[in-house]
């Protein structure tokens, strides 16, 4: 079990997502990963979606806690530098088969629904905003 963290950046009725594409499944996560020693959720969650997209965010609040594997911190934030895209995260340099394609994409929040987005809960969030 890892505490992670990650971001959930919208921008012009799109989703910042990334397709993980393996061998017999393709799906979508946010960008975002575990929390590393003296690291708050909120460094991580930055660090992380740097890592992974290219760019770098500006934390507006807490999204959603989830208990899965450990406590998951999700975080509503917005794009302040960097370029969409470009992340050099292990991901990119350590590949195989079995951990499969990561893909920074933007996806329209109409698509969401259809869409194998994890975890689910998130997305219900986004779409119905309580």
């Amino acid at each position: 079990m890892r505490n992670r963290g990650a971001t959930v950046i919208i921008e012009n009725g799109k989703v910042a997502l990334i397709k993980r594409t393996k061998p017999n499944s393709v799906y979508y996560v946010f960008p975002g990963g575990g929390i590393e020693k003296e690291e708050t959720p909120e460094q991580a969650a930055i660090r992380e979606t740097y890592e992974e997209i290219g760019v770098h965010v500006r934390i507006e609040r807490l999204f959603e806690k989830l208990e899965f594997n450990g406590m998951q911190y999700y975080y509503l934030a917005h794009i302040i530098g960097g370029t969409f895209g470009t992340g050099t995260g292990e991901e990119y340099s350590h590949t195989s088969i079995e951990r499969g394609n990561y893909e920074p994409i933007w996806v329209d929040l109409a698509e969401l629904p259809s869409l194998d987005v994890r975890p689910k809960e998130i997305v219900d969030k986004i779409i119905s905003p309580t």
